[in-house]
């Protein structure tokens, strides 16, 4: 036998035995014995390793067939790991009108996402110098947060919807210049356009963007290499956009039931749809019932005094508005067609438009009580929203090569979405989040990851 023949057999009959010839490889955390449930929409798997290295997945796979390696290990038994939470649909609070923004409360807000176990967001429409500068932070390590992406200022025409916030373009090619200084200066990852007239509900009409300007500015920016989500309500103009080439839309229809029609096209189509339920369920869940409150995920992300004007005088105000009445009636045909679009195979994808961690846990209560299973409302709050955002290559599922963002739970997620705030230990890139050093609104919480 000549010698790379021998030393080939040495190696496979170590390999065999468990042994090894060469030092094992380090990974910075492993987690074993956990039962995954990975995003992609399939059921748990017991008994699995997840190996985790320089902010990626790097490994996963049975115990029986996890490469032996050195490094911290985490014991997952009777716990279920699923990726990071994401809200596809935020406007982070702390923006002031004149300039001068209350960072501190952008901060808390950020950190109740993480203590919620979202560890990612994006801003859909803000003072853009705000929401870029903390962006540019959250990349730099400079600040505990979930990955913050942002489209900064929205895209509209003037006095449409969102135009506090605009690069308002009233005529093509003339709002080039606006449009390009925007794209170039703010850098947005994904550019919001609003295609609203209102004129139901509460609200007065208002003008719109045309569908062919529309149509234009979604080539312009899309040839520029940027994704873009569009602001509808009705089903005729969410499908005006999406044949106006718009990448993803950033509410459901909620003016009324869609068409039979139009549920097979968002088949076809696959445009992933924001759900956005609890900003307007959120009105007279308040007035109507408040104890809601009371749950600890939202008495870490408020302070006492917020808890307090909440069921004091915001619940007052609230009660008194027509707009709050309008949103209870309408919220269940929003949740009846977004159940019936995924029920058809369309995508749909777990987005809150409020400023607080808890309220992505409500969005999945609102889609299961909607008849949405629980397996597949994981994937509609990680991995949908990745494909939504353009990001799922890298995010919403738990998959070697992925970024680490994962949540670890004591109760399983697919049998009662409810589980999914059973959290154990939130992971960003690879690291366990060190919930003593967030600056939640309510307080220093109770180590969770010791409590079974």
């Amino acid at each position: 036998m000549g010698m790379r023949h021998w030393i080939g057999s040495l190696a496979a009959a170590a390999a065999a035995l468990g042994l090894a010839l060469a030092p094992a490889r380090a990974e910075d955390l492993v987690i074993e014995n956990v039962t995954l449930v990975d995003g992609t929409g399939g059921p748990p798997q017991p008994g699995m390793a997840v190996g985790i290295a320089a902010g990626r997945f790097t490994f996963v796979t049975p115990m029986t067939a996890a490469p032996r390696v050195a490094g911290r290990r985490l014991d997952g038994s009777g716990q279920f790991l699923m990726p990071g939470l994401i809200d596809a649909h935020i406007h982070l609070r702390g923006a002031g009108a004149d300039g001068r923004h209350d960072r501190q409360q952008g901060l808390a807000a950020l950190a109740s996402f993480l203590f919620a176990g979202v560890t990612t967001v994006y801003d859909a429409g803000n003072q853009a110098d705000y929401i870029m500068g903390l962006r540019a932070d959250e990349r730099a390590g400079r600040i505990l947060a979930p990955r913050i992406l942002s489209t900064g200022s929205i895209v509209t025409y003037p006095g449409s919807h969102g135009s506090q916030w605009a690069v308002a373009i009233k005529d093509w090619p003339a709002g080039e210049e606006a449009l390009d200084t925007y794209l170039q200066t703010v850098k947005p990852d994904v550019v919001k356009l609003t295609y609203e007239e209102r004129g139901w509900g509460a609200r007065p009409m208002i003008p719109m963007l045309s569908p062919e300007l529309m149509e234009q500015l979604v080539l312009h920016i899309n040839r520029a290499g940027f994704r873009t989500t569009a602001h509808t309500s009705s089903e005729l103009r969410a499908q005006e956009a999406i044949f106006a080439g718009v990448d993803s839309l950033a509410h459901p229809v909620i003016q009324g039931p869609v068409s039979d029609g139009f549920v097979r096209l968002m088949a076809a189509k696959r445009t992933p749809m924001a759900t956005t339920l609890t900003i307007g369920e959120g009105y007279s869940r308040l007035v109507e019932q408040p104890d809601y409150l009371d749950q600890p995920l939202y008495r870490a992300s408020y302070s006492a005094d917020q808890i307090a004007e909440l069921r004091g005088a915001t619940a007052a105000e609230w009660k008194a508005r027509s707009w709050t009445w309008w949103m209870k009636l309408m919220t269940p045909i929003a949740q009846e067609n977004l159940r019936r679009i995924h029920a058809a195979g369309g995508v749909i994808a777990v987005a809150t438009d409020q400023s607080i961690g808890p309220a992505v846990h409500r969005e999945m209560e609102l889609l299961q009580a909607a008849g949405v299973a629980a397996q597949d409302i994981v994937r509609i709050a990680t991995l949908n929203g990745a494909t939504h955002l353009g990001r799922e290559r890298e995010l919403g599922s738990i998959a070697p090569g992925k970024l680490a963002d994962a949540v670890l739970l004591r109760a399983d997620p697919t049998a009662d979405i409810n589980n999914a705030k059973a959290i154990v230990a939130v992971i960003k890139a690879g690291r366990l989040i060190d919930e003593d050093a967030l600056p939640l609104a309510g307080g220093r919480q109770p180590l969770r990851r010791g409590a079974r």
